[in-house]
């Protein structure tokens, strides 16, 4: 079965969708434009595309990416996954960015049909009945929704595979994942890599605690412990800010940003990791928070560890099992000296917490 893009109650073949026309009708909304103009692009073969980065460590910055690149990135998601010609395929995140521009890009190299859908928080209540899509992309927000919605979460398990991306999938919501048959991805990739280069499954008796790369795809570290990626996907050597773990040439566990460690009177506190045990220690006492570990000023210390809590501030007992939980979990030296509280943390278009703006908001 070839290619075709799915929109409501249309199903538009290659050769349709070459019709400039099509992208220009009024009746599309902002997404569907956005979508149907990049398969015209490519289907017109066009060689290189301008992307923008999230904007979740700084502002957002254009990117150009080359045909090759995406089709070789394309080509390692759809071998990794096994997915064959014709296997119907959901796309309900935004076309805008590089993870909903690559799902076009694999549905069109591969031979699969491809739905497109609303990039709403459950965008697979939009699904007509008795369809069932095979892959799909989702990022952490829309399966937390899927997750409380049962008739969604059929549709979810009879899924062949589902990536998630777009921002970190929680302690918490890995452990939701529990519940679903079939096999959940978190990715690991940026804007410059074309989308991700390994894969994490987080659900059922395949669940690892680390990334595996796409075939093809060669890791490194530099001196700082950062990963360093080569490969097809990336138009020269990529030398990122992530600390990781190299367990061999082709898995890794993710620590943390390098931007994002706290140095508290000489003891490096990497925030994310420090975060991950607060969630699961918030969770023990039924609280479902987000929360930021960082660094602020002090006298004695450089810096002092904050952790920074979404919502309304806890009871006091409740901050006092909290700090029992983290003293008791984490390495000496890196339990919070303070708890603070902002009402909600700043977002990106795609659901990434930006950081810099967060704090700010104290």
């Amino acid at each position: 079965m070839a290619f075709n893009l799915i929109i409501g109650n249309e199903s538009f073949t290659p050769a349709q969708l070459q019709q400039q026309h099509v992208a220009e009708q009024e009746m599309w909304q902002p997404y569907q434009h956005a979508a149907l103009t990049f398969v015209q692009q490519w289907l017109n073969n066009q060689q290189a595309f301008t992307v923008h980065t999230s904007g979740s460590t700084g502002k957002p910055k254009p990117i150009a990416v080359s045909r090759s690149r995406m089709q070789a990135s394309a080509r390692l998601t759809l071998q990794a996954l096994q997915l064959t010609a014709g296997t119907p395929a959901l796309l309900c995140i935004n076309p805008a960015y590089i993870g909903g521009k690559m799902m076009l890009v694999r549905a069109m190299e591969g031979g699969l049909p491809i739905r497109l859908l609303s990039p709403e928080a459950n965008p697979l209540k939009q699904l007509p009945v008795a369809e069932q899509p095979l892959f799909t992309a989702l990022v952490p927000l829309q399966l937390e929704a899927i997750l409380q919605d049962m008739p969604s979460l059929k549709i979810l398990n009879q899924m062949k595979s589902a990536i998630i991306g777009g921002a970190a999938v929680s302690p918490a919501l890995e452990e939701k994942t529990q519940l679903v048959h079939a096999p959940l991805y978190s990715t690991y990739g940026m804007t410059e890599t074309v989308s991700h280069i390994a894969l994490r499954q987080i659900n059922g008796p395949g669940r690892k605690d680390y990334f595996t790369v796409l075939p093809g795809i060669q890791i490194s570290t530099d001196g700082r412990g950062c990963l360093v990626i080569n490969g097809p996907v990336v138009e020269e050597e990529v030398v990122t800010n992530d600390i990781v773990e190299l367990l061999d040439e082709n898995s890794f566990r993710w620590l943390g940003r390098i931007d994002n460690i706290v140095n508290t009177g000489g003891v490096k506190v990497q925030a994310e990791q420090l975060e991950a045990v607060a969630m699961v220690c918030l969770r023990e006492q039924g609280h479902g928070r987000r929360v930021l570990a960082g660094g602020l000023p002090d006298e004695k210390l450089g810096q002092k560890v904050v952790l920074l809590l979404e919502g309304e501030p806890l009871m006091a007992e409740s901050v006092a099992v909290l700090l029992q939980c983290l003293t008791a979990s984490l390495p000496k030296y890196w339990a919070p000296k303070e708890i603070l509280y902002v009402s909600n943390f700043v977002e990106s278009d795609n659901g990434k917490i930006k950081r810099k703006e967060t704090w700010a908001r104290l």
